[in-house]
Parts: C-alpha cells; sequence; structure tokens
C-alpha cells in the first residue's frame, strides 16, 4: 500500500536534497526517497527532542525546518549510505558493512541500554541506531543481530552454526562482528566458535569442485555429493541413492569433462556404455551387453555407470527402428530404477535429447535433465585461474582479454591455450608463464567452428 507522505513531491529539503515519494513510516517519522538516489529521514519534533535529551543525537545532527505550521527535523545520505528501519534493512553482503553496523550498535548502547532497538531506525552516517520508543515486546539484541545478519530469520545472534549456514560470514567473521557490536562471548561461545569453523572448512575441502562451471558444480554437490556424505540423513526423509542424471548440451560443452572430474572425485570404479562398446549386428545381442554392464555396476557398487551417446540407442521407440530396438529400450527401462535403488549412480550424456524415447525421460528413471553449454566469459576465466593456479607465472597477467576471446567455445580450448602457453614459455628458455605466451597460444588455436557446430 503506498504511503501518504507529508512532503510533496519536488519539495526542496534544508540540504538541498529533492524529496520524491515515502518508502517507510511509523508514528512520528518518515523515510522518503529523494531525487538524487539517496534517502531522507523526516521526523516531528517530539520525536526528534527525545533522540537529542537522551543524547542519542546532538542538536546540529538533524536539521529542523517548517512545512506548514509543523515543525519536522531532516538528515539526508546518498545512495551508498544505510538509513533504514532495522527490520527492513536488507543483510550485509560484506564483512565491512556489517562491522560499520556492529559499531554502530554497540555506539548506541553505550547511550541507552534500556530501550529496545528491534523498531529502530538505522541512520549509518550518524553511526546511530535511533529508537522510536514502540510500545510492543522488546527483543534481545542478541536476536535482533541475527534477524539483521540473516536478513529476517528470528534466530540469536549466538547460535553460530545456523547463522554460518543462513549468512555470507564464516565463524571468525561472525566473533569479529559480534565483538564489534558489544555483545559478550565467554569461553563456550569462543570453543564452540573454533569447532564450527573446523567444521566448515572440512565441509568446504570435501565439496566437488568444477573450475569454470559453478551452476553445475552447484547442482552436483546439492544433488549427488551431499546425498553420498550424509546417506543416514536423507535415508531418515525417505531419500535413497542419488536419482540418474542426464546432461544434454552441443559438443565440447564439457558434458564429459564434467563426469570424469566427478568420477575422479568419488573414487567409485566406473563402467561404460556406448555405441561402440554395446553395438552389435546381432540380434538380442546389443540387450545382452547392455544388461552385462549393467551387471557388473551392480556387483562393484558403489559406482558409477556412464551412458554416452545415449540418442544412439535410447531414441524414441515410436520413430520405427525395428523390434530389436524396441527391446534394447526396455532393458533400459528396466534395469536404471534397480541400478539407482542398489547404489549405481547414473550419469548421461547426450547431444539430442530431443530423439530421446520419452519413457526414458520420465522421473522416475533421469530425476534431473540438465543443459550444459558452452561456457561464458566469466566461467572460462575462472577455469583459466584454475588451470594457471599451480604454474610459475608473471605478475602482470591479464587474463580477461583471453577469456572473452575463449568464450563459447569448447573447454578443451581452454586447456589447449594454457598447455601450448606452456610449451611455448619452456621452449623460449623461460621459467615463468606470460601474458605474450598465452596470447600467442590463443591466436594459434581459432575456433574449429566445424566441430563445435
Amino acid at each position: 500500500m503506498a504511503i501518504n507522505a507529508w512532503l510533496p513531491i519536488g519539495y526542496k529539503l534544508p540540504d538541498g536534497a529533492i524529496a520524491r515519494i515515502a518508502i517507510f513510516e511509523g508514528i512520528d517519522w518518515q523515510i522518503i526517497e529523494v531525487l538524487s538516489g539517496g534517502r531522507a529521514l523526516i521526523a516531528h519534533d517530539k520525536l526528534t527532542q527525545q533522540w537529542i535529551s537522551s543524547g542519542l543525537i546532538d542538536h546540529d545532527s538533524l536539521t529542523a525546518f517548517y512545512f506548514g505550521n509543523q515543525r519536522f527535523w531532516s538528515i539526508s545520505c546518498s545512495a551508498s549510505q544505510n538509513l533504514c528501519p532495522v527490520s527492513k534493512i536488507r543483510p550485509p553482503n560484506t564483512k565491512n558493512v556489517a562491522l560499520i553496523f556492529a559499531q554502530a550498535f554497540k555506539a548506541t548502547r553505550e547511550i541507552t541500554s534500556g530501550l529496545s532497538l528491534q523498531d529502530a531506525l538505522y541512520i549509518e552516517t550518524l553511526n546511530r541506531l535511533l529508537p522510536t520508543y514502540s510500545t510492543g515486546p522488546n527483543t534481545d539484541d542478541d536476536f535482533i543481530l541475527g534477524y539483521w545478519l540473516t536478513g529476517g530469520v528470528n534466530i540469536s545472534v549466538r547460535s553460530f552454526r545456523q547463522l554460518c549456514t543462513l549468512s555470507a560470514f564464516s565463524a571468525a567473521d561472525l566473533k569479529d562482528i559480534v565483538e564489534t557490536a558489544g555483545l559478550h562471548l565467554d569461553n563456550n561461545d569462543l570453543v564452540l566458535l573454533k569447532g564450527i569453523e573446523a567444521s566448515i572448512q572440512n565441509e568446504k575441502a570435501q565439496q566437488f569442485e568444477l573450475p569454470g562451471r559453478p551452476d553445475l558444480e552447484r547442482f552436483i554437490n546439492e544433488h549427488i555429493i551431499h546425498i553420498i556424505q550424509n546417506r543416514e540423513r536423507y535415508k531418515q526423509l525417505g531419500i535413497g541413492f542419488p536419482s540418474a542424471v542426464i546432461l544434454h548440451g552441443p559438443p565440447g560443452c564439457g558434458k564429459t569433462f564434467a563426469v570424469e572430474q566427478l568420477i575422479d572425485y568419488l573414487g567409485w570404479p566406473s563402467f561404460h556404455i556406448n555405441a561402440s562398446s554395446i553395438a552389435s549386428p546381432y540380434i538380442h545381442e546389443t540387450s545382452k551387453k547392455v544388461a552385462e554392464i549393467f551387471d557388473m555396476a551392480l556387483k562393484y557398487a558403489p559406482s558409477v555407470l556412464v551412458i554416452d551417446e545415449m540418442e544412439a540407442f535410447l531414441s524414441n521407440r515410436e520413430l520405427g527402428s525395428g523390434h530389436h530396438h524396441v527391446e534394447e529400450v526396455a532393458e533400459f527401462l528396466r534395469r536404471i530404477p534397480e541400478a539407482t535403488t542398489n547404489d549405481v549412480l547414473i550419469v548421461a550424456m547426450t547431444n539430442r535429447v530431443d530423439m530421446i524415447d520419452p519413457a526414458i525421460l520420465r522421473r522416475g528413471r533421469f530425476d534431473h535433465i540438465i543443459k550444459v553449454d558452452y561456457a561464458n566469459e566469466i566461467e572460462v576465466l575462472a577455469l583459466l585461474e584454475k588451470l594457471l593456479a599451480p604454474l610459475p607465472k608473471e605478475e602482470d597477467i591479464d587474463l580477461i582479454p583471453i577469456s572473452k576471446e575463449l568464450a563459447d567455445r569448447p573447454l578443451s580450448d581452454v586447456v589447449f591455450v594454457v598447455r601450448e602457453g606452456a610449451r611455448l614459455t619452456a621452449r623460449s628458455g623461460k621459467d615463468r608463464l606470460s601474458q605474450e605466451n598465452l596470447l600467442s597460444a590463443l591466436h594459434s588455436s581459432p575456433a574449429r567452428v566445424e566441430e563445435i557446430y
């Protein structure tokens, strides 16, 4: 619902800010947008005098003005500074922003300790949280901080593990923020924080990494790795082994690379089904080979079963490929649920998901169908940084122009450029990769359009 602003649009405040619309309000105050993109606080004289008399602000912190026969006080800020009710403020996205708020919290508490701040107004330019003296129930300071850090979750700032999960901060960051805000941490809190930090670092070390493909990496960690690493927790909620997955996208987009990285991470035996491994001119022979590979995967479970170029033998049965093809698809339909139930992770790949038989694509067989496209500039940059991290190199290397050139190309081109750059470095008798080497490697490897399409 729109707020009925006290001041008309275009009204000029004492500091020159031009009023626009009201965005927040209370009994004796409003926060408005100003033309410059910032905000301004407008407060009635009665409320302002309470702040002044309590020592929260000086007499000249706000500027008095008259509108009609009423006396108001105002203060403006730029778009980069916070001026907002504590209950509406966005959670901090950096530690520095959090520490600035924490300093204001502590400075306010050093002046007034009895008033609740859950309905306070955060004025960053004043380094204060100004109470609005609401009559509602008081909220403890640790819950106010927790609510703010998480963006609206009613949680105590001392619930450290949950805060590490819900906020953008590590346990060490939270310790600094809480102490800066003036809240006391006892020895038990400090011991707990150290344990949480060690635990979180261990969990991070266990995460699967796929340089240059953050979305696919996130999916694999969420839907495969976390389930495997927490089997009992998921089992109690009726979730079994990770479901089968299809990765589809153009040739060279990184599907095979992703699967190879996953297999290497898990360390499980892997088995492969592709056209060359199961194709046979004899009727029933292909189905027999499929069954044998599934049996081997089951025998050595937990294992990974990779189905490559699946459109070659799992295409739509309605296209009339013959009775033997119907039999082959039926064998897959029968074995996929059995395999996933018995700890076989199935990952299929295809360039033509539109050709796959609809029965194969139904949930219960392949629950997830993930599109993998060519890497964009940001993803290529991440992969370049990962590949170059262990190599000796000059400090002035600029990867941005290289990542722009390699965007929307096969990831194998990215790997080639780094390898070729390293070769050119060694060939020239140097011991550190340079920008010149990488650019030379890039120019010697133009996109092979015919391979991409």
